[in-house]
């Protein structure tokens, strides 16, 4: 019952009123990672993303969950999807890592007292910038004439925490000659409830974002990452039933496209300069199962001279973040980590490169377990910025310290 099979046997079981929804039934759909990597693996093209999206929010409607776990999950939807909320949780956290009681209770062990979900959340932190309240400018406009004009997705936990992804996002496309667009009035993209059935949330979410870049009428919507990027090109499916928006919604996700794949559209103008690096790269499953991502990633990684891309042995297997999956099951995701590093270091590279920022923080997590705080993590973009900026691999690396 936890194979894709298993899961769709149960969902027809119940659809056909021959299966209680109960609470066998929420648990089985509860541990799918919703990786999606059966879709691409599936010689029928079963839509099982949709089916298990669907089902979720039958499950979040019709199953009760314990106590803990219902409020655990509306802490985590409460905060997540909202900048704001996260920047100010931000800064207790920025104090208790510059001042070392981080490292003080993960070297005595106390992390191992807490809850698991709260150990989870701990072990995932990031590094907090210094700079949480810098924001974007709403517009970035290229040297020379605009080959097209863009908006640019700036993401929730991304803006955040990888605000230099972000940054380095809007160079690379002013560099390849478009005029970027931010609008400031975007919120969440409704990703994180999507994959988790809270379909009213998620709807709610959508309708904002999109009233909020056809007001800024461009050509194309570029997204950074990857779990909202699969979302964005399904609100069609998810407004589908939306008289007044199912339309605009449609139009809406035909134009969004992950920033490997515009970038690939684009036939490169500026100049790369050599990056002498050896890299191991992590296929995103949204990028890579829900999207169809795969070679575009390459190919503009190939483009930057002294650069080696190693290929990872179980490229389809997944981190084990998938969305707030790591949080809400915290044992299984780390022993999906621990594998997924594992491979990634057999890579023998200077470097972990991913499109995700939920990816990035699954890897950073597991490579602290395994003593490798050091090993550097990059966002694919932040690699193409470098090249076309001519940094160098130390500058590069110092992002990271």
């Amino acid at each position: 019952m936890d194979s894709p099979r298993g899961r769709i046997y149960m969902m027809k079981k119940s659809a056909q009123g021959e299966a209680t929804l109960d609470q066998r039934f929420r648990l089985h759909m509860d541990n799918c990672l919703g990786c999606m990597a059966c879709m691409t693996a599936c010689p029928s093209g079963v839509q099982y993303d949709k089916l298990i999206e669907d089902t979720r929010a039958q499950v979040e409607r019709n199953i009760p969950r314990p106590i803990a776990d219902t409020l655990f999950r509306k802490f985590l939807f409460a905060t997540f999807p909202y900048a704001g909320r996260l920047r100010l949780l931000a800064l207790p956290t920025l104090l208790y890592q510059r001042s070392g009681l981080q490292k003080l209770v993960r070297g005595a062990g106390i992390l191992r007292l807490l809850p698991k979900r709260a150990a989870a959340m701990e072990a995932l932190l990031p590094r907090v910038p210094a700079n949480l309240f810098r924001h974007l400018p709403t517009s970035v406009t290229p040297a020379a004439a605009p080959r097209r004009r863009v908006g640019m997705l700036s993401g929730c936990v991304q803006q955040v925490f990888f605000q230099h992804v972000n940054e380095a996002t809007a160079r690379v496309l002013a560099a390849e000659g478009c005029e970027v667009v931010i609008p400031r009035s975007q919120a969440c993209c409704g990703a994180l409830m999507v994959h988790s059935g809270l379909e009213d949330q998620a709807a709610h979410f959508a309708r904002q974002m999109i009233a909020s870049f056809e007001a800024a009428n461009v050509d194309t919507i570029v997204i950074n990452a990857a779990g909202c990027g699969s979302t964005m090109k399904e609100y069609g499916h998810l407004l589908r039933d939306d008289p007044a928006w199912s339309a605009r919604a449609a139009a809406f996700s035909a134009k969004c496209k992950d920033i490997s794949e515009i970038l690939c559209d684009l036939p490169a103008q500026a100049p790369r300069h050599p990056l002498p690096m050896r890299v191991a790269y992590h296929d995103a499953c949204h990028l890579r199962h829900a999207q169809g991502i795969y070679e575009q990633p390459r190919r503009l990684l190939s483009t930057i001279p002294e650069l080696q891309v190693v290929e990872v042995e179980e490229a389809n297997l997944c981190c084990g973040s998938a969305g707030v999956y790591n949080l809400l099951n915290p044992e299984p995701a780390s022993q999906l980590g621990d594998r997924k590093v594992e491979k990634l270091l057999a890579a023998n590279a200077d470097a972990v490169i991913s499109a995700n920022p939920g990816c990035l923080l699954q890897l950073m997590s597991g490579l602290r377990r395994r003593g490798l705080q050091t090993m550097p993590t990059f966002h694919m973009v932040e690699l193409l910025d470098a090249s076309i900026r001519n940094t160098s691999v130390q500058k590069l690396k110092e992002r990271t310290d």
